[in-house]
């Protein structure tokens, strides 16, 4: 067992040093060196131990999984949305349903950095603007993306490991159900406090000032295009048999033909750089090596975990997701659940067989629900949910700090998940 303890301590490290050495931990150099001295020694021992194989699997996976990443963040980063919609309740909880349909083409990462100006822009007059970007944290940012295998990384990541392109459309009654819930939340709490503001202030004229916007106008259309050819160059590797390397060369050419032709003025507008995907890059190096000796542990563990039961998976996958990141979270619990039904995790593309098994399908589904929709419960549980937060600071809102945060979303969150429990992951007589 003392094999797999880099990937639990690089975890940790992740989740504490945001918070407690924020500082020291935003230098790429810092990430560098704690990935380092975790990850080495754990290439070693799969080394030496007659796990090359596996070790080999993981890097492979490692370069497709940044590849997307890298080609969704570079083209995503070429695209402005100008202007602004009105800063009504009702516009606001338009804006979130439309990023929630967004993040299943674009990403969560790209629907986020895509939309979020817009938002805060269309409600700069209002005084209270951090519920804002909580709910657009837990609806485009998370929940959001669970359609496709594009919208949210463990379910790329999935993919990777076999799972078919169109599985995930299976998700539509979850997905339209927790985000739906969510945005008619929003609309009550977010007419609350246009209310109450307008009260407070004896601005009767709020609302008026709120209606009034400017037309919206995407700039950069052409990265529109290299956006759908990102999504036919996946659709070819689930349907065709590509050598490794093709589609991943064809992902990063698409990034770099996006950033030449990219304007400056659009890259300014945006903030765009590279140093949030070299963080990205850097930090699930470390993951994906140092996962591999736990994934082979926990697949041929899986009766000693205690888990059984789809709704047991729910909780569980989305419980280490929220304090943890999804991605890594999303691969240890399908390794669990293919070794309880006897999928050794020695295949590649182990969830393939995963899916064909109506009790491995069930528990598949649980969990990528569970680790897409309890990434938001924290701002670590999931990559864009940092990133919205700093835009938002930027722009002058006043966000609640890391507790504080998780409070609320779970103050939000969790009779909508405990409904979601009963409706999708409880036997009918259950």
């Amino acid at each position: 067992m003392w094999t797999a303890a880099p990937f639990p301590i690089l975890l940790a490290a992740v989740a504490l040093l945001e918070v407690f050495a924020a500082d020291w931990w935003s230098r790429l150099g810092s990430k560098a060196l704690v990935v380092g001295m975790l990850a080495v020694p754990a290439a070693v021992q799969l080394l030496v131990s007659g796990s090359a194989e596996a070790f080999t699997h993981s890097v492979a996976e490692y370069m497709s999984f940044m590849a997307l990443l890298t080609a969704l963040f570079v083209i995503s980063g070429g695209i402005e949305v100008r202007g602004s919609l009105a800063g009504t309740p009702l516009a606001n909880a338009g804006m979130l349903a439309v990023g929630a349909v967004l993040a299943n083409v674009v990403g969560t990462t790209g629907a986020a950095m895509l939309l979020i100006r817009p938002l805060l822009r269309a409600n700069a007059r209002r005084g209270s603007r951090a519920h804002l970007v909580v709910f657009f944290i837990l609806i485009v940012a998370n929940a959001g993306g669970l359609l496709t295998p594009i919208g949210d990384p463990p379910l790329y990541l999935g993919f990777l490991k076999g799972v078919p392109f169109e599985w995930t459309f299976r998700l539509w009654a979850p997905w339209l159900f927790v985000n739906g819930t969510l945005i008619v939340i929003f609309n009550f709490v977010d007419q609350f406090l246009v209310n109450r503001e307008e009260r407070r202030d004896r601005h009767t004229g709020l609302m008026d000032e709120l209606i009034v916007h400017q037309p919206l106008r995407i700039v950069g259309r052409r990265n529109m295009l290299l956006l759908a050819a990102v999504v036919l160059v996946l659709l070819a590797k689930g349907a065709l048999v590509l050598p490794f390397g093709v589609p991943e060369s064809t992902l990063l050419a698409l990034a770099y033909v996006s950033y030449r032709i990219t304007p400056g003025a659009i890259h300014e507008a945006n903030h765009f750089g590279f140093g949030p995907i070299a963080s990205v890059a850097v930090i699930f190096a470390g993951v994906f090596v140092t996962m591999t000796q736990p994934l082979l542990i926990l697949n041929t563990r899986a009766a000693q975990i205690g888990l059984e039961e789809p709704w047991q998976y729910f909780w569980a996958s989305g419980a280490l997701s929220s304090m943890l990141d999804n991605a890594p979270t999303y691969l240890a619990f399908t390794s669990v659940a293919a070794g309880q039904l006897g999928i050794s995790v020695d295949d590649p593309t182990y969830l393939a067989s995963l899916v064909t098994v109506p009790a491995g399908n069930d528990l598949l589904f649980a969990i990528a629900c569970g680790a897409v929709m309890m990434g938001s419960l924290t701002y670590i549980g999931n990559g864009p949910n940092l990133m919205v937060k700093e835009v938002a600071e930027h722009r002058g809102v006043r966000m609640p700090h890391f507790f504080a945060y998780a409070m609320i979303a779970m103050l939000i969150m969790l009779p909508v998940l405990a409904a979601t429990t009963f409706l999708f992951f409880l036997p009918a007589d259950g």
